[in-house]
């Protein structure tokens, strides 16, 4: 591939992670409200919700990967967005928990299409800026959380609801969960036409019989897990992973409850974290690699992920240290400032360390596995979800709103140690001086 085929197979791909994930934005804020308008939707079925998602992300994901390894990555994307489209519109057409389980569970199945993204990014980058270009892809989901979140509260509003439902056939239901669960499919779609059109393949599919393909696809997932200190990164994914979902599954029902924000206002805080994700992963994290090796990084962003996650549910307390603003704008409350001042800390915290972690993977596969690689590396995040969001909505049900947050904090020490296991930054190479192209 040409270097302006290069650039422009980054620049689809970015877009079509930005829409696939622009879809998930916008379902966010009403998953935790629309799981608990149907009966028994406590705090530990949304855990099982996304439980579900997670389980089956654990069994494709790898297959996925090195299916994109024998057949290259274009197609693959293609499936996993298909299957995003299909998710979304029978979840939006839910009228039982079980079809909101059966909706997550396809998603979970074609999910894909992140490891097969990062697959591709290292496909066509030279692994001296492979950290920066990874990091792009994790500022499509910083994006996808800026603008998802927004249009997700718009299309929440009964006023919107109305006009839409007006404009519709009766047949289509529309109310405040199914219009943004239809907007999230048709961006996932829009994903796909994006793909088909204009996504050039970044990988030559390997050619041979169908059985010799199935064992070459096995071995290199075998060869994958054998490679020197993928076990250390697999162990952190899994423990990030779990911790984090304490985060991403509790956060919502955490502001409910103890801020009684709705779901517009919970939609605010997470566009504020996707702006921050945005500018870690797509700007800060580029100047860092260029300076400093991945491991010091991932030491840095684990220590930031410790503070932040452990301080949450603290973070109103948090609020005496900060002045009432609200002479200023009425929402500026000390409350609202501690919670942001948390908040400012774990989207940089983890945005440099789910990238330096991934680009400690690519490191270290060889290119013919790199698929393989990644889809491991996501099943190992996939299983960690699958088991944590039920373990942190019993927690947060049967012990308190703070719980999951703090077990969250106590897990991540050990990544530390697993990624300092790897090398310390002294035996790292010499820093490399600054890429301008990084933040194009």
């Amino acid at each position: 591939m040409s270097d302006a085929g290069r650039r422009r197979g980054l620049a689809i791909v970015f877009a079509v992670v930005f829409l696939d994930l622009l879809g998930f934005g916008i379902v966010i804020p009403i998953l935790p409200f629309y799981t608990r308008s149907f009966p028994g939707g406590t705090e530990f079925v949304i855990g099982l919700l996304a439980a579900s998602y997670s389980a089956m992300q654990f069994g494709f994901a790898p297959l996925l990967g090195s299916l994109s390894d024998r057949v290259g990555r274009r197609p693959v994307l293609v499936l996993s967005l298909c299957g995003s489209v299909l998710a979304w519109t029978v979840f939006g057409l839910a009228d039982a928990l079980w079809l909101l389980f059966a909706s997550r569970m396809l998603a979970g199945a074609m999910g894909g299409n992140i490891s097969t993204a990062q697959a591709y990014v290292a496909d066509v980058t030279p692994p001296e800026r492979r950290a920066a270009a990874l990091g792009f892809i994790g500022a499509a989901f910083g994006l996808g959380f800026i603008f998802g979140p927004g249009i997700g509260a718009v299309l929440s509003f009964d006023a919107t609801v109305a006009a839409v439902d007006a404009a519709l056939p009766a047949a289509v239901p529309i109310n405040r969960f199914s219009l943004p669960s239809f907007a999230a499919a048709f961006a996932s779609l829009c994903g796909v036409v994006v793909a088909l059109l204009f996504l050039p393949e970044s990988r030559t599919p390997n050619a041979g019989d169908d059985a010799t393909e199935r064992t070459s696809s096995l071995a290199q997932l075998r060869a994958a897990v054998a490679t020197p200190g993928l076990r250390e990164l697999l162990s952190a994914f899994f423990l990030v992973s779990f911790a984090f979902s304490g985060v991403q599954i509790m956060f919502i029902p955490y502001v409910a409850d103890i801020y009684g924000y709705t779901a517009a206002q919970s939609a605010l805080l997470l566009t504020y974290i996707g702006l921050l994700a945005v500018v870690t992963q797509g700007v800060l994290v580029g100047r860092l690699t260029a300076r400093y090796s991945p491991i010091t990084l991932s030491l840095a962003g684990t220590g930031l992920l410790v503070v932040s996650v452990g301080a949450l549910p603290f973070s109103r307390s948090l609020g005496v240290v900060f002045p009432d603003l609200t002479a200023l704008a009425p929402f500026l409350t000390a409350e609202l400032l501690g919670l942001l001042a948390v908040l400012t800390l774990l989207p940089v915290g983890n945005g440099i360390l789910s990238v330096t972690l991934t680009a400690l993977v690519s490191q270290r596969a060889s290119a013919d596995v790199q698929g393989s690689a990644f889809g491991v590396t996501q099943g190992a995040g996939s299983l960690a979800r699958t088991v944590g969001p039920p373990v942190m909505g019993g927690l947060y049900a049967a012990v308190g709103f703070w719980s999951p947050f703090v077990v969250g904090s106590l897990l991540l020490l050990p990544v530390g140690l697993l990624v300092a296991k790897l090398g310390t930054p002294e035996e790292s190479p010499e820093p490399r001086p600054a890429d301008p192209g990084h933040v194009r």
